[in-house]
């Protein structure tokens, strides 16, 4: 009776089928799709066999990070990409370029530290707080991006179903909670207070990033008890990096440009 073909007697066909299902098995979709490209790259090269599986380990590697990274990103729940080299700093001189460098390596998220941007609408708050956590995000970190307004929603709604601990402990666990449009609405005591809640989860544990067009003096418009309103203050600008974005909008500028130029033509 013939003998089972040995693995070296397997012919090109039956060697990838093996491949493609021991790489589903074990989870390597970059070597199921690229073992054959590098395979023949390899024998030109005349590459030893671990020169071969170097190559082939690192591009899976290379690629699961990519792939975490993009995973990351994703699950922040940002309403659109903005990035911080997209950013322009001549548009906006206020923004302090070199802060700005300093944070995109997230050492600040690491050491659970407060960001602060304050500005007037059009100022450029947002691209850079949703640039930050995007390369926070990239950095390793886990990010949510969240308006004030909804958090606050999603908080009062978890009251009453009474899920309320369960949904603060979610946004505790994150490394990096991103907060915008804050001091954009007026919130109720009992807004107010939640939000408080989540602020204390994370405090001097996990960053907070926010993005409010207010300046602190003025948050009492936001938050109406006086001593509430001092209490979320203090828990946001300790050991804080606050960036001043100005009052003057990068945006309307662009837009009375571009109707000028418009007049002209």
């Amino acid at each position: 009776m013939a003998r089972a073909a040995t693995r070296d007697q397997l012919t090109d066909t039956a060697a990838d089928a093996a491949i493609d299902q021991a790489c589903r098995i074990l989870r390597l979709p970059t070597i199921r799709d690229r073992h054959g490209e590098v395979a023949a790259a390899a024998a030109r090269q005349q590459a030893s066999y671990k020169g071969f599986l170097v190559e082939l380990l690192s591009i899976e590697c290379d690629d699961r990070e990519t792939r975490r990274k993009a995973r990351l990103v994703r699950e922040a729940a940002f309403p659109r990409p903005k990035r911080l080299e997209d950013f322009d700093y001549a548009a906006n001189p206020n923004v302090p370029a070199a802060l700005i460098h300093t944070l995109a390596k997230s050492a600040w998220v690491a050491a659970g530290q407060p960001c602060c941007l304050i500005g007037d609408s059009g100022t450029g708050k947002s691209h850079l707080l949703i640039g930050l956590g995007t390369a926070a995000a990239e950095n390793g970190y886990r990010v949510r991006y969240v308006t004030a307004a909804a958090l606050v929603n999603e908080l009062v709604e978890a009251a009453d179903d009474k899920t309320l601990s369960r949904t603060i402990a979610r946004y505790g666990r994150v490394d990096l909670l991103c907060l915008d449009e804050l001091g954009y609405l007026e919130l109720d005591r009992r807004g107010a207070e939640l939000l408080f809640q989540v602020f204390t989860e994370r405090e001097e544990r996990a960053s907070i990033a926010i993005a409010s067009n207010a300046a602190f003096s003025e948050w009492t418009s936001t938050f109406t008890d006086p001593r509430l309103c001092a209490a979320i203050v203090d828990r946001l600008t300790f050991d804080a990096h606050i960036i001043t974005t100005g009052t003057d909008s990068y945006r309307l500028r662009t837009a009375q440009a571009r109707h000028q130029s418009a007049r002209t033509v």
